[in-house]
């Protein structure tokens, strides 16, 4: 620190470093593809397009974009810290940089606050097709009426022991993680074919409340009365858990496939994350004795691939 305080390319540096370092949750890759823009938006026609293997009788048949697709608009985004000069100055105990290490840290889980409020109103968000994101009818082409929105009764869970649906027993999630990746592997694509038939990664997405007992049927080498945990032993597939505090669920939990090529949300990008300053030698420095840095990016998210989303509520 110099004898005029903390720089703003000090303070620059250490956000970007931060950023690079901090790069944000897990699940926000695992869940959602990223594509960059360069307009103020773009269409997602080829959504649902998956031609399937057919004979050859009387040519090809080929298949185009859709006529309905989604489009997302780029929307802009900020965060701007003030601090006081004095501040800067006399800032022995690095309190700054610890507050400037927070805004990356804020602006790292940005994707994933937005992609949480996609999948908290994805009962009454449309996608692709029309539908729900989280429906009970969603029908394209051959593929005949789908739900990726169910309702598990736990009381009648072949199970030992019981919970409630805010914390249901270990058994009784495992058998409705279960009972959701089936829905999955049942779903079809709009030519009738199966949409993950060779899916073998899952995420299971719960609110903080029943983390828990998530960890506990997932990962768990044995679970009640000593049972072995059966999803240890299936080879066929791997599952993670990931808790998200943002949702606001409390009989509710979802189930995604992470290792399709499309995945089930859509993060785009038309301006990548910048910090801009107003520091030394400003109008607002000489009036008022303070800085700010802003960040600054153009973004936004959407659905993809509802087949490959599933949620159930626990009644």
């Amino acid at each position: 620190m110099s004898a005029q305080g903390l720089s703003s390319r000090a303070i620059i540096g250490r956000f970007y470093q931060r950023l690079e370092q901090n790069p944000g949750l897990e699940w926000v890759n695992a869940l959602s593809n990223y594509f960059t823009s360069d307009q103020e938006s773009e269409t997602y026609k080829w959504l649902g397009q998956v031609p399937v293997m057919r004979e050859w009788i009387g040519g090809r048949q080929a298949k185009g974009f859709r006529e309905n697709g989604i489009t997302i608009e780029n929307k802009h985004f900020e965060a701007t810290l003030e601090l006081l000069v004095r501040e800067l100055r006399r800032d022995k105990t690095g309190q700054v940089m610890v507050r400037v290490d927070e805004l990356a840290d804020r602006t790292n889980a940005h994707w994933a606050k937005l992609l949480s409020e996609l999948i908290i109103n994805a009962e009454s968000t449309v996608c692709y097709d029309g539908q729900y994101f989280f429906d009970t009818d969603h029908t394209e082409g051959d593929s005949g009426a789908q739900s990726n929105k169910l309702q598990i009764d736990i009381s009648t869970l072949p199970t030992e022991v019981h919970g409630s649906i805010a914390v249901p027993s270990v058994e009784e999630l495992q058998l409705s993680i279960l009972k959701v990746i089936q829905q999955l592997y049942s779903l079809k694509d709009g030519q009738g074919e199966p949409m993950n038939e060779n899916a073998r990664s899952f995420m299971v997405m719960v609110p903080t409340t029943m983390w828990h007992v998530a960890k506990a049927a997932t990962a768990a080498p044995v679970i009640t009365h000593g049972q072995t945990n059966i999803v240890q032993v299936m080879d066929e597939i791997t599952l993670s858990v990931a808790q998200n505090p943002r949702l606001p669920w409390t009989d509710k939990l979802a189930v995604f496939r992470t290792d399709g090529s499309v995945k089930p949300l859509i993060r785009q990008e038309e301006e990548s994350v910048v910090l801009k300053a107003v520091a030394e030698g400003s109008e607002l420095e000489f009036e008022e004795d303070k800085h700010r840095y802003g960040v600054d990016t153009w973004r936004n998210v959407g659905y993809g691939f509802w087949q490959q989303a599933c949620m159930a509520q626990l009644i």
